[in-house]
């Protein structure tokens, strides 16, 4: 009887002390992520290409 008390303390310890370190390490990805990615956000800079007069015209009139 004493042994299956044993056993069973000793199976909740374990999944304490996995879950503990499965927390522990997802945590660390998460902390190395937050470092590793970069924080700004680069801008796309879209060019226009004239390709007729009537568009120059129009482009030079609303600017």
């Amino acid at each position: 009887m004493t042994n299956k008390k044993i056993t069973k303390m000793t199976d909740f310890r374990l999944k304490i002390v996995v879950s503990a370190l499965l927390a522990l390490v997802f945590s660390l990805i998460f902390i190395l992520l937050a470092f590793v990615l970069p924080i700004d956000k680069k801008e796309v800079k879209i060019i226009n290409n004239h390709k007729g007069k009537l568009e120059q015209i129009s482009d030079s009139l609303k600017n």
